[in-house]
């Protein structure tokens, strides 16, 4: 029996240091086309969506953060690798309680087993690819 599809839903956090956002890129093979993300990831049950936000920092990044604030809500359906995805989106705005942080170019993170780094990009470089930024309706929070 084949999986069944679901709406997941995810909080993610937009990081900013001025202009640029925290942002975590990757690559589409099916679409050839890369894509960057902000930081973040799914709501666990019983769990609010700004305590998913705070916890998946930390999670990903091991550092702490503050003033979360929710920005708004975007629903994402979308195809990524040729695999179809629904999210219900809780964008949230917050701040590093390090903030030493805002320093450094780039920032190690995880998710499970996977490691990858966190960089800095400006709304030029989202707009103008080689990653662009997703979902396309954060734009409209930015």
């Amino acid at each position: 029996m084949a999986k069944k599809a679901r709406i997941r839903p995810i909080s993610i956090c937009l990081l900013r240091r001025g202009e640029e956002i925290l942002v975590h890129e990757s690559y589409d093979s099916v679409k050839e086309r890369g894509f960057a993300r902000p930081l973040g990831g799914g709501i666990d049950f019983g769990e609010t969506s700004a305590d998913a936000a705070v916890r998946e920092i930390k999670e990903e990044l091991g550092f702490d953060i503050t003033g979360v604030k929710l920005l708004g809500i975007v629903e994402n359906i979308f195809v990524c690798d040729g695999e179809p995805g629904h999210e219900i989106v809780f964008v949230y705005d917050g701040q590093f309680v390090d903030e030493s942080l805002y320093g450094r170019e780039s920032l190690a993170a995880v998710e499970g087993k996977r490691r990858f780094e966190a960089v800095w990009r400006s709304p030029a470089a989202l707009r103008n690819g080689p990653h662009y930024l997703v979902p396309e309706e954060l734009w409209d929070l930015l």
